[in-house]
């Protein structure tokens, strides 16, 4: 029996409802439900309950700090909800299932990182702006060029470099707290999409006018991750920490292409270049573009199809519906 936590959240129903069509036994938990930040609360009902694996789903995303005529009280309080939330929860999980003996999935994000490995001149270099004119031309070009951050690499979004968001702060922050515990596996997942318009979706984010520089990124279709993460669990897998994209970077304006083609439509998107949207002056919040390899997955026997395909099946099937905007990305 496994337990969700966070079960609510976007990416967390999206595994509800993976563990439904695998028929397996799950226990969906939600904040209003039930205080799983409590220490001896979630050590008692773990103790109790004995769950084969407990998945970590729960995060706040960063539009807490799209408001930017918001006082500074307020701001500190949307921080402070992040940092328990992203930081404290998965810590206080780690400490229950090291107590408990208990398997553990913690869902991370690609945010953590900044750039990509590129092959320039016969040398591999890291380019941590991935909007510039220059390394759009050579994706275009040569795309395999371009090669991902493994699960080996330190992330270089976080609060020990710059710049960063506080979302991906506090993700790294996590990664880096949770990862000396036993049996615990930490998925990443990065722009998570699927065919149902929703806030937190990739591809609704685009539609609705959502900022975004002109970049390269991995994207995760999620319904594909998530049965790839519950995959790794049911073949038991070896704990610690793996990239869950699809394969293949692709770039926003290749996205909005699809978008125009395949749904027909002419709107206008809210697309910055590199040139004229520094990273440090973004309307929003400092976002950056990442690639990761995913790899040390396809090695573990799961396979994903390649991003291209996911986003092109996902608009194919899009399923539109009122919905609040800008609920923020990973």
């Amino acid at each position: 029996m496994i337990l969700l936590i966070g079960a609510t959240s976007y990416i967390g129903h999206a595994f509800a409802n993976g563990l439904r069509r695998r028929k397996d036994t799950f226990i969906p938990l939600s904040r209003k439900a039930f205080d799983y930040t409590e220490f001896e609360f979630l050590f008692d009902y773990v103790r109790k309950i004995r769950p084969t694996l407990i998945i970590n789903a729960e995060e706040i995303g960063e539009t807490v700090f799209e408001n930017k005529e918001a006082d500074s009280e307020m701001l500190e309080a949307e921080r402070m909800e992040m940092l328990h939330a992203n930081t404290l929860l998965p810590q206080t999980i780690a400490r229950v299932c090291s107590l408990t003996n208990t398997p553990w999935a913690h869902i991370s994000s690609g945010s953590i990182y900044s750039g990509a490995k590129v092959v320039q001149n016969g040398r591999l270099t890291v380019e941590t702006d991935l909007g510039r004119g220059s390394l759009r031309q050579l994706f275009h070009s040569h795309p395999e060029n371009f090669l991902g951050y493994t699960e080996h690499d330190e992330p270089n979004c976080s609060f020990k470099s710059h710049p960063f968001s506080f979302y991906s702060g506090t993700k790294a922050l996590a990664e880096e707290s949770i990862r000396q515990y036993p049996q615990t596996y930490i998925w990443r997942m990065r722009l998570p999409f699927g065919e149902c318009d929703e806030p937190m979706n990739f591809l609704s984010n685009l539609q609705n006018g959502f900022q975004l520089r002109e970049g390269l990124n991995s994207v995760s279709h999620l319904d594909d991750c998530v049965s790839a993460c519950l995959e790794l669990w049911e073949a038991r897998a070896d704990f610690g920490i793996y990239n869950v994209v699809n394969p293949g970077p692709v770039s926003v304006n290749q996205v909005i292409q699809m978008i125009r083609r395949i749904r027909k439509t002419s709107q206008r998107f809210q697309l910055f270049v590199y040139e004229s949207m520094p990273l440090s002056t973004e309307p929003v919040f400092p976002r950056s573009e990442c690639i990761l390899d995913n790899s040390k997955l396809a090695r573990a026997g799961v396979k994903l199809r390649d991003a291209r395909d996911a986003l092109e099946h996902a608009l194919e099937r899009w399923e539109s519906r009122s919905a609040p905007r800008l609920m923020g990305l990973t």
